[in-house]
């Protein structure tokens, strides 16, 4: 399902685009997920991408929600559901910033180490058992295990 969406998106968005991966759960074979695939895109300047995205992935089925930049500043974020629930999120980032790096090395870390996803999926349900539908609250609380996650590569020598 990625890689169909990834080429969608490429084919719309050539050359704006540079780099589209695959993150979070999803992202990490076995790991507890719903059923929306994250993508994260990388553009040169988010501004342009602003101004020339939001149409062509409009006609992908895309809706783009500006209310989320207060909670994820400097990205753009569009949801697409065709028919139904939400099936993709996209993160629009531009390709220097820190984030883009590091939820990629999350990712790998996670698929580098079966132990560590296997924590990770049972504080995702412990924390969605215990927020329900207070999404900010559930994120909120998973940054301290992202943070520290993130930190073990740097410490394992992971980190480049």
């Amino acid at each position: 399902m990625f890689e169909h969406e990834r080429t969608s998106l490429h084919a719309a968005l050539d050359p704006l685009m540079l780099t589209i991966e695959h993150i979070w759960s999803t992202a990490v074979p076995g790991l507890a997920a719903k059923p929306i695939i994250d993508l994260q895109a990388s553009v040169c300047r988010l501004a342009e991408a602003q101004s020339r995205c939001v149409e062509p992935l409009r006609a992908l089925g895309y809706t783009y929600l500006p209310q989320y930049e207060a909670w994820l500043p400097g990205e753009l974020f569009f949801r697409k559901a065709p028919a139904g629930p939400w099936t993709h999120h996209l993160h629009i980032l531009q390709a220097d910033d820190p984030r883009w790096q590091d939820r990629l090395l999350f990712r790998d870390y996670l698929r580098n180490r079966p132990e560590a996803a296997a924590t990770y999926a049972k504080l995702k349900r412990d924390l969605a058992a215990a927020f329900d539908d207070d999404i900010s609250g559930y994120r909120n609380a998973k940054d301290a295990f992202v943070a520290a996650t993130l930190a073990k590569p740097a410490r394992d020598g992971d980190r480049q």
